[in-house]
């Protein structure tokens, strides 16, 4: 025979995972997008607009002065009233309705770059929106050559760019780069056109070093690499701008160099620290790269000497001889060994002849 208590607790279980299930039922459930400031009418599924119903956003009770019979109404709705609304019939609370509300902005005209950074294999493209929508967009990007359409690879990260090979070098034909961004409450686009070599940018130079040059107290010696990026520096050579300046003043100054990959500064101040930086530019076409990370160093300093002089000897003896004292035993009067009137006398002639003595030290 079955126990009667668990055939009691199974029944109570079963009754409330049949209410659970009821209120927290999916259908009719969608995602309802808005604009930030407008006014929202939402329904409750098919019940009339008399019916009896309760709404609640997030899992907590609205008020019913924003029922408008079944209808629930939103008043020029901000970005915290996102959320997930739902709408029960009457005091059963059978779900009837439910939707998630998505407040946002349509996407404003994008920003849209292109650059090759690894001439000559191609170039990239990356974009951003000037401001947040706080909704989901898409982004369809489209570049043609000339009449053909190239395939832009998007990159896994980060998400908002993709790459070009090039098919053809030295091309005249410009190209035409479209970027489109939609969401649900609206889209918008941006078009760029651009020769090849307008383009070329290279990365900054990497592993930057500067130091002292031994015994030349206005010297630095500059070494740096070529960008990773960049892959062929011999068909392709880079120049390079150095830019150098002490800490104490704000004004840079500037060295052009056509080859190599090191400077030796030669009028720097002695003594003080010095803040380095350097670009780097194609040759022939493109534009300078963004600086290098900065590097500091100080010139070449002699270090001081620790010397004792003999001036500094004579005044030490001076000194060690003018502070005489008479040692601590020395006895000047031993009242015990004088006795009676002369004992007075005697002590201060005794002190007498020791302070004149010490004088003749002084």
């Amino acid at each position: 025979m079955a126990n009667p208590v668990l055939s009691a607790c199974c029944m109570v279980l079963a009754v409330v995972v049949v209410v659970y299930a009821q209120r927290h039922s999916q259908q009719d459930s969608h995602i309802q997008y808005e604009r930030v400031g407008a006014d929202v009418t939402m329904k409750c599924g098919s019940m009339d607009w008399d019916a009896a119903v309760t709404w609640t956003a997030n899992g907590t009770d609205i008020d019913e002065s924003h029922l408008n019979g079944s209808y629930l109404i939103l008043k020029n709705v901000d970005l915290t009233q996102s959320g997930q609304y739902s709408c029960y019939e009457g005091s059963s609370w059978h779900l009837k309705y439910q939707t998630y509300l998505r407040v946002g902005t349509p996407p404003k005209e994008p920003v849209l770059m292109c650059r090759s950074n690894n001439y000559p294999k191609g170039f990239y493209c990356s974009w951003h929106l000037p401001t947040p929508t706080y909704i989901p967009n898409s982004f369809n990007i489209s570049v043609i050559h000339g009449t053909r359409e190239m395939v832009c690879e998007k990159d896994v990260f980060p998400k908002n760019r993709c790459h070009i090979r090039y098919l053809q070098l030295f091309s005249t034909v410009k190209y035409k780069v479209t970027l489109t961004v939609t969401n649900a409450l609206g889209k918008n686009s941006t078009t760029v056109t651009f020769d090849e070599f307008a383009i070329v940018k290279p990365d900054p130079p990497e592993s930057v070093v500067a130091k002292p040059v031994p015994n030349n107290p206005r010297r630095l010696e500059v070494s740096w690499q070529n960008p990773s990026s960049w892959p062929d520096p011999e068909s392709f050579p880079l120049k390079f701008f150095l830019r150098y300046r002490p800490l104490i003043l704000d004004q840079w100054q500037h060295v052009e160099l056509s080859d190599g990959t090191s400077h030796t500064i030669t009028d720097a101040y002695a003594g003080k620290e010095y803040i380095i930086q350097v670009a780097a530019k194609d040759n022939d076409i493109g534009t300078w790269s963004d600086w290098s990370v900065a590097v500091h160093a100080t010139p070449w300093t002699e270090e001081p000497k620790h010397l004792t002089t003999e001036a500094q000897i004579t005044e030490t003896t001076s000194a060690s001889t003018s502070s005489f004292m008479p040692p601590p035993t020395t006895k000047i009067c031993d009242k015990g060994a004088v006795v009676g009137s002369g004992a007075v006398a005697v002590c201060w002639t005794a002190g007498l002849v020791l302070a004149a003595y010490g004088v003749l030290f002084i």
